[in-house]
């Protein structure tokens, strides 16, 4: 009784004993688990270790979601964990795990954590450098970020295991850090962008002293690794609430700096236009389980700057190709300096930018090549969304949807008049009969943005 009571009047002050909800408190059964997680759960459990599901999963469970995995927490080292599974592998340095594979599932097993105390664990801004010091359940409670992801799900008795009032909060819709605000989001910066998209993503309110420090803290992600910054940035914007967790960033005051030129950007109303409309078609796409491209994704963030870039360097009297591929170097270059954009993106990013000036070639044997392009369905898509926005003639758009399903005899009579010099026209003319006798074939069904 004493500790439901501390739990309710002090939610997320860690406990050293938990508040065990019955099954008949709460709504999650064992057969909502995955059939892995029942497996590796129950094998840690035979074997004499205490085994848990944990965080994420059980917190969904608990709101009425889907979880899209789930993960377990033991006091079995990975040592100790390994040796039980036929197919298990350790994996990590900073934060050592296990990943067993359980048929086509891949389950991660935790050991249970102690909170770092070492001074030398952290850096000069107090972010955490190294985090495998193992611990008690309680502790393992307490080290984790929100008091919603610290709760334990014991399928083999159904029971929810609670250490800092997490049942209380989900039950409220509240996220809530656990441990004082400051510290912990200097322990790690990046529990800042977790709290806005997980608050989006769940359809809960963030607490007000959780969200306090954070447009003062905002600062500390330029300390955050450009790689890791890229994942985590993935992770919010291929959420399926990407829309709405862009306006909590900026409402928080995060948004700055992590997509550098986007609060430029989002000033223009052409480029709040289309970047709304990106963001709504890239949601409905994760919602409907329809494959989506990071490289995509970025390509239509950034853009407007591109763009803006290049209609400066034509007004200044620059080519107009040469002046377009300049800027997207510019554009990317600049954005690396936050976001590490991987390489195999940046050539996809690049492809679709480039392809945008072809759309308007409508005349010979260009609209022919085009449409057999790799990235032509990637490209066309980009080009709907400009045309959307209104950035682009929706004719134009138009044009390139009856033309790509049409058949070779409607495609010819499509074509637009071909304006070229005389010298061109001749050139291309013959490189459009060839063509025509070598066949041309209909785009590949499918969508190039899951390529």
């Amino acid at each position: 009784m004493m500790r439901r009571l501390i739990a309710r009047f002090w939610p997320g002050k860690p406990s050293a004993q938990p508040v065990v909800c019955r099954p008949d408190e709460h709504p999650v059964r064992r057969d909502q688990v995955s059939y892995g997680a029942r497996t590796v759960t129950r094998r840690l459990q035979d074997a004499g270790f205490k085994a848990f599901v944990v965080g994420g999963a059980v917190r969904d469970l608990l709101l009425g979601l889907e979880p899209k995995d789930f993960d377990i927490a033991t006091d079995a080292t990975p040592e100790q964990v390994k040796p039980l599974f036929r197919r298990a592998f350790i994996i990590g340095r900073r934060f050592r795990l296990v990943h067993v594979h359980v048929g086509n599932e891949v389950i991660e097993v935790s050991t249970f954590r102690a909170p770092q105390k070492a001074e030398e664990s952290t850096d000069e801004h107090g972010r955490l450098l190294s985090d495998n010091v193992y611990g008690t359940q309680a502790e393992d409670a307490a080290r984790r970020d929100f008091t919603i992801n610290a709760l334990y799900f014991d399928p083999a008795t159904e029971e929810v295991w609670d250490y800092v009032g997490g049942v209380a909060d989900v039950r409220a819709r509240r996220l809530k850090l656990i441990g004082p605000p400051t510290t912990r989001f200097r322990e790690d910066p990046v529990r800042m962008l977790r709290a806005v998209r997980l608050a989006t993503k769940v359809g809960v309110t963030i607490d007000k002293r959780t969200a306090a420090p954070i447009p003062k803290l905002a600062p500390l992600m330029a300390n955050v690794p450009p790689a890791r910054l890229f994942d985590e940035m993935q992770k919010l914007l291929l959420s399926g609430h990407a829309a709405e967790t862009l306006k909590s960033l900026r409402a928080h005051g995060l948004s700055h700096g992590l997509l550098p030129l986007l609060d430029m950007i989002l000033e223009q109303p052409m480029g709040q236009k289309f970047i709304d409309v990106a963001l709504a078609h890239t949601d409905r796409r994760v919602r409907e389980d329809m494959g989506v491209s990071p490289a995509f994704l970025f390509a239509t963030l950034l853009w407007h700057e591109v763009l803006a870039q290049w209609n400066a360097a034509k007004a200044k009297g620059d080519k107009p190709l040469p002046a377009l591929f300049d800027a997207m170097d510019r554009v990317l270059e600049q954005q690396a300096e936050r976001i590490a954009i991987p390489r195999r993106f940046e050539a996809t990013i690049k492809e679709i930018w480039s392809l945008q000036p072809r759309f308007e070639q409508r005349a010979g044997v260009r609209p022919f090549r085009l449409v057999e392009h790799p990235r032509f369905r990637a490209a066309y898509d980009f080009l709907a969304i400009r045309g959307e926005s209104g950035e682009v003639d929706p004719s134009l758009v138009d044009w390139w949807t009856r033309f790509q399903d049409a058949s070779q005899e409607a495609r010819e009579a499509m074509l637009k008049p071909d304006e070229a010099p005389r010298g061109k026209r001749r050139r291309t003319r013959g490189r459009g009969r060839h063509a025509r006798e070598e066949g041309t074939a209909p785009p590949a069904a499918g969508d190039a943005e899951s390529e």
